[in-house]
């Protein structure tokens, strides 16, 4: 699995793998997702043989379904269970409250997803959280300490808040529990200021104490590009953005990249992803996929390009937004100079300046579920016609 020239190279191979080998669990399929694999209860119960975990008396734990184990155990220890919301939407944490008297089966149940909605209470930016062990999910993992999660950011936006609310300090232990498999080689170059590094990395068969120098996230780093995004994700983040402006702290967003840079979805249309909405036969072909784009004016800068090569989303859900695609889009870092939209025949055309950039995109979408519907994902034939 090492050996590859970028991080999204490194997700790929981790999730191939793992469901080539059979080592994949549920939810399926792993990709897109932090993986859940064969042996992750053995591999979170090693997590007691950790004096940091026995010392903690507040622990953090990611949501994902491989990290099930270390929450029970963390319940099973009576210790404080805080677990993030999904994808922070409603806050930073849950705190788990388990109900009187509870048994070991309602301590399984209080572990799991269902668990963290039912017997949880949230925390906010004044919970007075003091974290002792961080727990996070990792797609890949390597012994210097190195991590890569699934691409979208959470787990290094989550710690870098928590240091921003003082929950965590800088010798606080981080734990990442992954498959053997999962524990590959990993250039440092491929690593960023804002890249949360592991202390201590948990398989089926090892516990590997990384000795990670490396300094974590002291804190939001406001000008990255992500930050424009995460806004408009996050909502807790706006209110932290705003307390530390407050105590003289350099918050400004950068525009890196200009399609970041605004929050507001109209203008990141217009931006970004101009939507053509006109009917089918506006197309001018019965064979949408047969259509041409290259005389269409999309961006100023774009005229006298050369051809604009299409990618074709099929088997959409019916209920699926445009935005619902473009956030997905943005997630996996494809954003298209041009998004048509064909809800209606459930289907939609993506843009892309070159033939290569097509290409990622359909490696990158290609085999992703939404709503219950793994996309149909190909070239346009009338680009491959012309290859």
């Amino acid at each position: 699995l090492a050996g590859a020239a970028s991080k999204q190279e490194l997700r790929e191979r981790v999730w191939e793998h793992l469901e080539a080998s059979g080592l994949a669990r549920f939810p399926r399929p792993v990709r897109g997702r932090i993986p859940n694999f064969q042996g992750s209860l053995q591999a979170c119960s090693s997590i007691r043989e950790l004096g940091e975990f026995s010392r903690a008396r507040e622990v953090k734990v990611d949501p994902d379904k491989p990290l099930e184990g270390a929450r029970l155990e963390a319940l099973q220890a009576r210790k404080t269970l805080l677990v993030p919301t999904p994808r922070l939407r409603t806050g930073l944490f849950n705190r788990i409250v388990p109900p009187p008297g509870a048994t070991k089966e309602i301590l399984r149940v209080c572990a799991t997803s269902q668990g963290v909605k039912n017997y949880s209470e949230p925390v906010g930016l004044d919970g007075k959280a003091r974290v002792d062990l961080v727990v996070v999910g990792s797609v890949a993992v390597s012994e210097k300490g190195w991590r890569i999660g699934k691409g979208e950011g959470y787990a290094d936006m989550e710690y870098a808040m928590m240091v921003s609310m003082g929950a965590v300090q800088e010798d606080t232990p981080v734990v990442t529990i992954v498959h053997d498999c999962q524990v590959v080689d990993i250039a440092e170059e491929l690593l960023g200021d804002h890249d949360l590094t592991v202390d201590y990395i948990l398989t089926p068969t090892r516990i590997i104490k990384t000795n990670c120098k490396r300094p974590k996230p002291q804190g939001i780093i406001w000008h990255k590009a992500n930050c424009h995004e995460m806004l408009g994700k996050i909502p807790i983040l706006k209110t932290l953005r705003s307390r530390e402006k407050q105590s003289g702290k350099d918050v400004t967003l950068q525009d890196e990249h200009p399609h970041l840079a605004n929050t507001n979805p109209a203008a990141l249309n217009k931006k970004e992803m101009v939507e053509n909405t006109q009917p089918e036969a506006a197309m001018g072909s019965a064979q949408t996929g047969q259509r041409h784009v290259e005389g269409e004016s999309l961006n100023p800068r774009l005229e006298g390009s050369g051809t604009i090569t299409t990618v074709f989303v099929g088997n959409l859900p019916p209920s699926l937004r445009v935005r619902d695609l473009k956030c997905a889009l943005r997630e996996f870092h494809v954003i298209p100079l041009r998004l048509s939209w064909q809800g209606a025949q459930h289907r939609a055309f993506l843009d892309y300046r070159d033939k290569g950039t097509a290409e990622r995109a359909v490696s990158s979408l290609r085999g992703l579920s939404l709503e219950g519907n793994t996309l149909q994902v190909e070239l346009a034939k009338s680009q491959r016609n012309k290859g």
